[in-house]
């Protein structure tokens, strides 16, 4: 027995769609066991945080109320980390993008003198440092302890993003520079005006990998920076965390006597801190993969693959 528009075997189209059901409902409990933890953090954040310290909140939020991220914005320091982590993911990500884009796009350029040996230089560095201590004297001669652009200057070339955008240049007609080259373009031109708009999807994914180091980074700070207001978001999370109980007991006693009437269900606990920080912390990265998720399986791809 046939289906009647394709001539299809009954049997094997039935096989399709039992096959289909298991696949997405894999999918989708795949998906659900990844988002759990995010959507944990947020349910506790904004229940009960009576509740939430003896771990009730388990599937939907209890108690709602957002007194946890009025209190916590107003802890010190923290809104100037924001800043900070924004300014850097921003900057830093917008110029390792452009770098690696002009980088990966020289090194296939033939004209280029010593082509091979730039190259290889920049590659040998993925396996080889010097070192933790003459990397820390390198930064202090050049003045960048607790320096803003110690979160920049040190991560613009990154040799995997150069490879990347190299390949992904390679892929592409060469026709396209050619022919700006008989129209009289010159090197500046051609990267500008015609490269870098086909690079779109390689850059897509270079930069969600750059947005996502930099706002994660916190271990620059702690080996370069003293000066709290240049603390990142994450750092002040790791200090805050470590510090979290009296924090806590710091925010009830700023209720002044309002803390002596207010409800349990709104009176800060480690737990709250803990979970209002991350998801503070989290959201604004999470945001970042829907904006770039249509380039980024194309990108990487293109960029890690010849042909």
């Amino acid at each position: 027995m046939t289906t009647k528009d394709t001539g299809t075997p009954w049997r094997h189209a039935r096989g399709d769609v039992a096959f289909a059901i298991v696949n997405y409902a894999g999918f989708v409990l795949f998906a659900l066991v990844c988002g759990y933890p995010f959507y944990y953090l947020i349910i506790n954040s904004i229940s009960a945080n009576d509740l939430s310290a003896l771990g009730d909140v388990r599937l939907f939020p209890t108690g709602i109320h957002l007194e946890n991220y009025t209190q916590i914005f107003g802890l010190p320091g923290l809104t100037g980390s924001l800043l900070v982590s924004i300014a850097r993911t921003v900057i830093g990500t917008g110029a390792t993008v452009l770098a690696s884009a002009f980088l990966g796009f020289m090194f296939t350029q033939e004209r280029l003198r010593h082509r091979s040996l730039w190259y290889r230089l920049v590659i040998f560095t993925m396996y080889f440092n010097a070192g933790l201590i003459p990397v820390y004297v390198t930064i202090h001669t050049l003045g960048l302890t607790n320096n803003f652009w110690v979160y920049i200057l040190p991560a613009i070339v990154q040799p995997f993003n150069i490879i990347l955008v190299k390949t992904y240049v390679e892929s592409l007609p060469a026709s396209l520079q050619e022919a700006a080259e008989i129209d009289g373009a010159g090197i500046v031109t051609i990267f500008f005006r015609i490269m870098l708009p086909n690079m779109t999807p390689i850059l897509a994914t270079v930069a969600i990998f750059s947005a996502v180091a930099q706002w994660n980074s916190f271990q620059d700070t702690l080996l370069y920076i003293t000066d709290q207001r240049l603390y990142p978001l994450q750092y002040r999370l790791y200090t805050y965390l470590n510090q979290a109980n009296s924090l806590a007991q710091a925010a009830q006693n700023a209720q002044g006597d309002l803390g002596a009437i207010a409800s349990a269900a709104t009176t800060q606990t480690p737990t709250s801190i803990r979970m209002t920080i991350a998801v503070i912390v989290v959201l604004p990265i999470i945001f970042v993969y829907p904006l770039f998720q249509r380039y980024f399986v194309k990108g990487i791809m293109l960029g890690a693959v010849k042909g």
